[in-house]
């Protein structure tokens, strides 16, 4: 998986390509855990290119979840394909974390 960012004044996107396995999340579970993320308002995920999410992918986001409400920064998912959205509706995700279809409605909130 490749994992690339693009910077604002006050807002982090990150673009996920590829699958977002065991192994790519311990790259996510990284960039995630950077003191300076918790510096945004908004950290976006593009998932437009993100074929695959396992749970330990899902694990990553969870784990961060707390830390980035405390920092009262919001995560928000965009582009998200249906297969990976249906993941999210599956465990219940979709009512903890923000999806949104478009990058527009992501950094509207």
């Amino acid at each position: 998986m490749k994992i690339t960012q693009h910077a604002t004044e006050s807002t982090l996107t990150l673009s996920l390509d590829g699958e977002l396995d065991a192994s790519s999340s311990v790259l996510l579970d990284t960039e995630l855990s950077k003191p300076e993320i918790l510096r945004n308002q908004k950290v976006l995920i593009d998932c437009r290119q993100l074929n695959y999410i396992s749970s330990a992918g899902l694990g990553v986001f969870i784990s961060h979840l707390q830390s980035f409400q405390d920092a009262g920064v919001k995560l928000v998912f965009f582009n998200m394909q249906e297969k990976v959205h249906n993941v999210f509706e599956i465990l219940g995700l979709d009512s903890l974390m923000t999806i949104v279809p478009s990058e527009a409605e992501a950094e509207a909130i």
